[in-house]
């Protein structure tokens, strides 16, 4: 069955290949954004441009009737209330962006289900896709369907701290590199190209809506494998130097959200329940299959050369690992 189907985003990490896969299954798909990216879409992909900060440039771009709307764009209840105003009436699905690290921390439950608790005291990121599904989930204006991504990956190198060019830069100019912990916490990583196809089968499924489901791959990593992997990919060998989290917030207290909030906690997810809508999914599981689109993405950007780190980052990691092996010594 074709449906009509608006992506707004529709060319980032997640949303483009969600939309190639859409599709691929034979949907009449519109894409809403600030046409800021030369990505290529496939060529029955309409576009209009539309920013979410203009209430009247979107309003316009997105008007409209639909039967499946994917919002990736929406951070705050403020943009999700608009949404239900725009959008009632208009659309028999309402699929929300929101975000696995949502859940409670620290976290408790393994593997973890979609009954655990929406309470992160650590990212503020995390509390707005809270509250945002909170608000979209209390009304009954707009069918909804709640989607919580962890870490998905395609055009990046997954690292704890979002540093992925200063991390690569220092591999290959032989410096260590911080892992947080002891470098044993699980992590789960899933390939954009594995989370489009269960996604997309979201679609106009009548049990989807007023629910909520994350989507993630089985599989989880040790920290130390996954800068291992990334160590490979370039072509270094990564020295580790592991640092305990509570250090690591106190000299840069924008990591809390990162670390306290996200990675310092091992995360494993059951996805019976997307499967018990969807189907079976399988995940690419190797990690260095897992990186190959990034280490793609990163040789078309000149690779070694265009490695760049960043220098608060440079200096602040060269302070804490000096102070770190003292401790050590």
């Amino acid at each position: 069955m074709t449906l009509r189907v608006l992506f707004v985003g529709g060319s980032g990490q997640i949303s483009l290949p969600c939309v190639i896969q859409a599709v691929a299954a034979g949907h009449d798909v519109t894409i809403v954004n600030r046409g800021i990216s030369d990505v290529d879409l496939p060529t029955s992909v309409s576009r209009k441009i539309g920013d979410m900060d203009d209430h009247q440039s979107y309003a316009a771009a997105v008007d409209g009737t639909y039967d499946v709307v994917c919002q990736f764009l929406v951070f705050e209840p403020a943009q999700a209330m608009r949404d239900i105003a725009q959008f009632t009436g208009k659309t028999k699905q309402y699929i929300f962006i929101s975000s696995a690290s949502a859940y409670r921390k620290p976290v408790t439950d393994f593997p973890i289900t979609e009954s655990v608790p929406l309470d992160n005291p650590y990212w503020h990121y995390s509390r707005q896709k809270a509250a945002c599904e909170k608000l979209l989930l209390e009304q009954d204006r707009l069918p909804v369907t709640i989607v919580r991504p962890s870490h998905t990956i395609r055009t990046k190198f997954p690292t704890a701290f979002g540093e992925g060019d200063t991390a690569v830069s220092r591999m290959l100019r032989d410096l260590p590199i911080i892992v947080p912990g002891d470098g044993k916490a699980l992590w789960t990583l899933t390939r954009a190209e594995d989370f489009a196809p269960p996604f997309v089968g979201l679609f106009g499924k009548s049990e989807a809506v007023g629910e909520a489901f994350h989507l993630t791959s089985d599989h989880a990593y040790p920290w130390d494998a996954i800068y291992q992997a990334i160590g490979r990919a370039v072509g270094a060998r990564p020295d580790l130097v592991h640092v305990p989290t509570d250090n690591l917030v106190q000299f840069h207290p924008d990591w809390v959200g990162f670390l306290k909030g996200d990675k310092a906690y091992s995360v494993q997810f059951d996805n019976a329940k997307i499967k018990s809508v969807v189907g079976e999914f399988s995940c690419e599981h190797d990690l260095d299959t897992l990186l190959r689109e990034p280490r793609e993405h990163w040789l078309a950007k000149g690779g070694p050369e265009a490695a760049r780190p960043s220098d608060d980052f440079d200096n602040l990691f060269d302070q804490i690992i000096a102070l770190q092996r003292q401790v050590q010594i």
